[in-house]
Parts: structure tokens; sequence; C-alpha cells
């Protein structure tokens, strides 16, 4: 099918059916996106990308339009460049169509904290779609786009990936550009991808990742597509000590056996030890890297003051992270949870020595209901899967594997390092249980 043609459904299918999503903050005028999908068809020499329309979450930079962060802070804000993930789209030929809805600031497990309005969960209306990237997975779910753009800090991409039924990556912390990201933590945010296939998040990173000179600390290594896996040692996370729903556990067990035997691969129980750390070693750092990071949201450069604009979920953040930073001589506290981290980077390396790849639920919980009560604590413990990976810095995805109750579940799988490539591989033989 021609780009032109593709551009049109999706069109009119996010005219007649985003009111209710919400899944796009703002999308691109039709003229000029069917003129640029008219070039892109009568071009020879086509690009990696040719003929898909990506979406891009709202708080990463497109030249032209909204960098919003979902926020009423950076509302009127228009970025006045490309992020190198953007660039390096255009280049390959990809039709960016429009900027996604997420969490405010990219804070939040649910899709409920941005100023425009909570993203529905088009796969299980009525219940979160998960976030922060909740329009860059509903937006998939829907059928808006082929690809989004997201960034992880804890399970951003993961965990809507896991509750809307669709593929989501977080490559391995410095192996995509964050030039043109407005990050919520330096230590831990990447760029990633979701998509409806293994296949097309692994062409993303082909395109994204790689050394750039404006991010002082991304890597030269190249994602080079997806490897051909074989006698695979699958490391199935010991989740002794952590509350998980026995419906999502039990699918979880059930599917893993079921590609383990089908591909005559070995299995061993991964013991992570301070795996009930996690959280409390993230969300410190998070909230310090967090009230660093706006430091130059003060309402004089562009945007308004943050303090005074911002929602209640990220102020809470900014003033945890300004109050840890300021009894940090006498408590060390940031100092501490970075000390802890080590911890959990030293365990990951130890464990996949042992094995490929570490297999577990995306999401302890399935998504709870939009407008529901939950308690901050029981909000942040939702991301305890998928912190640990974030603060090891090792790539990771969710793949769905079926659902509980007709709520799509994902499964995560985690590889060391800069193993996209066997990562992807892996994936796809996960993926192909479900097919």
């Amino acid at each position: 099918m021609k780009t032109q043609e593709k551009l049109k459904q999706y069109l009119e299918k996010i005219k007649k059916e985003d009111k209710k999503i919400n899944a796009f903050l703002e999308l691109r005028d039709d003229k000029e996106l069917l003129k640029e999908a008219k070039e892109l068809d009568a071009k020879k020499n086509k690009g990696k990308l040719a003929g898909k329309i990506i979406g891009i979450k709202a708080n990463i930079c497109v030249k032209g339009l909204h960098a919003s962060c979902a926020s009423k802070t950076l509302e009127d804000y228009k970025a006045a460049y490309d992020a190198e993930v953007v660039k390096r789209i255009k280049e390959e030929d990809g039709l960016i169509i429009g900027m996604l809805n997420c969490d405010e600031f990219a804070s939040g497990s649910s899709g409920e904290t941005s100023a425009f309005g909570p993203t529905q969960n088009p796969a299980a209306p009525g219940r979160i779609p998960g976030g922060s990237c909740s329009g860059s997975a509903a937006a998939i779910a829907a059928g808006f786009c082929d690809i989004t753009l997201g960034s992880d800090t804890g399970g951003s991409i993961r965990s809507p990936a896991c509750h809307c039924g669709v593929v989501g990556v977080k490559p391995s912390h410095t192996a995509v550009s964050r030039y043109g990201l407005i990050d919520l933590a330096m230590s831990t945010d990447t760029i990633g991808a979701l998509a409806k296939t293994v296949e097309d998040v692994a062409l993303m990173l082909e395109v994204i990742s790689g050394k750039d000179d404006k991010d002082a600390i991304c890597q030269s290594k190249k994602i080079k597509g997806m490897e051909k896996v074989k006698d695979i040692v699958v490391g199935v996370l010991d989740l002794s000590g952590l509350k998980v729903d026995k419906k999502i556990k039990d699918l979880i067990e059930s599917k893993t056996k079921e590609f383990v035997e089908k591909n005559n691969w070995k299995t061993k129980l991964v013991k992570i030890e301070n795996l009930d750390l996690a959280v409390e070693t993230y969300y410190p750092i998070v909230y310090v890297e967090a009230f660093s990071g706006t430091r130059k949201l003060d309402g004089r450069r562009f945007g308004k003051k943050v303090e005074d604009s911002c929602g209640p979920e990220f102020l809470r953040r900014i003033l945890g992270g300004a109050e840890i930073s300021k009894a940090e001589h006498a408590g060390r506290y940031y100092h501490l949870a970075l000390k802890a981290k080590n911890l959990i980077v030293k365990e990951f390396e130890n464990a996949f020595k042992q094995v490929d790849c570490i297999v577990s639920p995306v999401v302890p919980i399935l998504p709870w209901k939009i407008g529901e009560k939950i308690s901050v604590e029981e909000a942040y413990a939702s991301d305890v899967l998928t912190i640990p990976s974030s603060l090891a810095g090792n790539c990771a995805m969710s793949v769905p594997v079926g659902d509980v109750g007709g709520i799509p579940v994902g499964m995560q799988i985690m590889c060391n390092k800069f193993q996209e490539e066997k990562l992807f591989g892996i994936g796809k033989e996960v993926e192909k249980i479900n097919l």
C-alpha cells in the first residue's frame, strides 16, 4: 500500500475515534502530510522507514510541533529543532504524523496525569493504558499509526505496551541519543519504540541507535536488526517475596514453558538479591534528577514556572527532589541510592553470565480503572518489575503473550547491555507462540 493511501486511512480513523481515546495531542496539517507522503511515494531510492507512519511522544522535540510534555508548563512551546532520533527517522523516509499524549513530564504509571486528560486503553476500555507512554501505546493498539517513539525511565514504554497488548522496547542506556528529549531522569532515561510487531521495533532501533556527538554519553555501537538465536538459556526471574497477581504469574509461566519447549531451550531460575530495593532506590534518584532538570523551567526563557503550573504528581516529585537535595550533605540520600543502584547493576551482570535472557511479568497487577483511587505506594509498586533493568541499564522489552479476563498481558524479556539483536531474536520466538 502506498504511503498516501495508508496515511488517509490513519487520518480518517484518528479523526473518527481519537476523541474517545485521546492518544494524540497534536496532528500535523492534513495537506502538509499528504504532500510529504506523495513526495515519499515518488522517491526512487527509499529509506529503511519508507511507508511507515510514526507518532512521537510529546517530550521529544519535532521542529514546529509542540513539545508540551503533556503539561500546562510547556503547552505553548514549539520545538525549534528536531531531536536526533527524529532527524534520523526523517532521513530514512519515516513520515511523522503528530505528537502523542503522556503522563505529565513522563511522571506516572497510568496515563492519567496528563494536563490534557487521560488516555483511554483501546484494548481494555475503561482501564488505564499504563504510563508514561500512554498515547504511544494507545495509538498502536487503536491502529492509528505503524510505530511510535516513547521514553522509558523505569518502565514507561514496557508498562503501557503490556496493558495495551503491543510490543515495546527499552534499549540499553546510552544506546540511543537523547539529544532533543526532555527527560525525567538523566541516569535512566532512554528513547525506545512501540509497534505491533518485534520486527517493527527492531527496525526503528536500527535507525535511531548509534553515536551522536551531541549526546556525550551516547555509545557508538549500532543496533543491527534481529539475531537468529539458538541454544538459549532462559533465566526465569524468582518472584518470591513480591506481590504478583496469580493469574498473571500462571500465564507467564505457561507461555515461558511453551516457547522454551518449542525451541528446545533450557531454563534456569534467577534470583536478583536486591530486587525488593529497586523501587526505594529508583525514586530518590528520579526525584532529585527531575528537580535538577526542571530548574530551567523558571518562566523566564520559555513556558511557565513549573512549580506554579504543573500537576500534583510532578509537583510531588520536584518538591521531593528539592528536599532530598537540601538534606544531601547530612543524609546523602541520593548518594546512597546510587550505591544501591550499583548493587543491582552487579547482580544483573552476574546473572547474565549464566543466562542469555531473563523473563518475568511486566507489571505485577492488571491495569486499574481510570479514576479509581489507588495509593501513591501502590502506583509506584506497579513498576517493581520494570525498574530493575532501568537501574541496571539493560535492554528490555514487553511482548504480548495473552490475556487475563480479556485484559492484555505482556511478558518482559531482559538481556544484557547492548544485546538488543539477541533480545529481538528471543522476542520474535515469544511472539510466534501468540500468533
